[in-house]
């Protein structure tokens, strides 16, 4: 008997430590979704006192930069140059800035909805460039998310379902810009197998920087940079936000990419959704946004559609277990 019961709790201690360690990885991507689902709001705080939106992505994106040279530095001979890579510059840099930009000029939910309209461009971007076929259930996953689009953007005040305002169409890029991301990062994990995984976020937050300086005269250019510097550095309180934001979100990728590199790519993707739940709470609790009634069913068809993309694989389908890489 006594063996028996060492047996049995071997047995449960066992099964525990299995638990934990596959509880783990899926807890690393709730995390990083709950930051993102969380950035909107240090970002509008900067641009109340000074530090535009743009600017603001700058300063985090070269933080972030800064810690992942650092932490990596042994990674940096594993580049290589390819266009891919560029590609995924350019895209990573889009997502981001668009993203920021929308969240802190649009309505929280209405850009995070219209952002995650990724299975769309996904199915697109994966059928142009990696040879992918759409299929029956491609086009029906493509259909509800528009359709829920649809739903969300059309009044017969404003006619056509697009984007309303330029928030919102800053939502609609930002999502394209992910998709494309996520299928250029599959071309690259098959082109070039010798870069590594963590050379890939590097490659993102490098197009961060390029590519908000090359948006930055839309968004007031050396004006608002200069208002920027100036918040900067005259308050420690603003520079520290600043400055905790950037390395949050470098933390964020090194903590996702342990989890992604763990967890099953659909299961990621379904995990990722939560961003869209503490989207929700955080802009009706700190910004009094609320969605009306066919904002609430347009969302729910997009989030469907993105659900049933990760519980109802194509074996062909471009995954995202990447997706972790592009985020603010």
């Amino acid at each position: 008997m006594t063996v028996a019961g060492n047996g049995a709790r071997g047995l449960a201690s066992t099964s525990g430590a299995s638990l934990r360690a596959r509880a783990a990885p899926a807890l690393t991507i709730l995390i990083g979704s709950s930051v993102w689902g969380l950035a909107w709001f240090p970002y509008r705080l900067l641009a109340q006192w000074g530090v535009a939106a743009v600017p603001a992505q700058i300063g985090t994106a070269s933080v972030a930069l800064l810690l992942l040279t650092l932490v990596y530095r042994r990674s940096l001979g594993t580049l290589r140059w390819s266009w891919l890579l560029v590609g995924v510059a350019f895209a990573g840099g889009a997502t981001n800035v668009a993203f920021v930009w929308g969240t802190t000029h649009g309505h929280v939910m209405r850009v995070l909805l219209l952002f995650y309209l990724t299975p769309v461009w996904t199915a697109l971007f994966a059928h142009w460039l990696l040879g992918e076929r759409v299929g029956v259930r491609g086009v029906g996953l493509i259909a509800l998310a528009l359709g829920g689009a649809g739903l969300m953007l059309w009044s017969p005040a404003l006619g056509w379902p697009v984007p309303n305002n330029p928030g919102e169409w800053a939502g609609a890029i930002a999502g394209a810009a992910f998709a494309l991301n996520n299928v250029l990062l599959q071309r690259v994990s098959q082109a070039l197998p010798g870069v590594r995984a963590e050379m890939r976020s590097w490659t993102l937050y490098l197009g961060c920087v390029v590519g908000g300086l090359l948006v930055l005269p839309l968004d007031g250019g050396a004006e608002t940079g200069r208002a920027a510097v100036s918040a900067l550095t005259s308050s420690s309180a603003i520079a520290a936000l600043a400055l905790a934001l950037g390395c949050t979100i470098a933390l964020t990728n090194v903590v996702v990419q342990f989890g992604l590199a763990r967890v099953p790519a659909n299961q990621a993707a379904l995990i990722m959704l939560f961003e869209i739940v503490v989207a929700a709470m955080s802009s009706w609790w700190l910004a009094s946004e609320g969605l009306g009634a066919r904002d609430i069913a347009g969302g729910l068809c997009i989030v469907a559609a993105g659900v049933l993309s990760g519980i109802l694989p194509d074996s062909g389908r471009c995954k995202s277990a990447t997706a972790g890489d592009a985020m603010v």
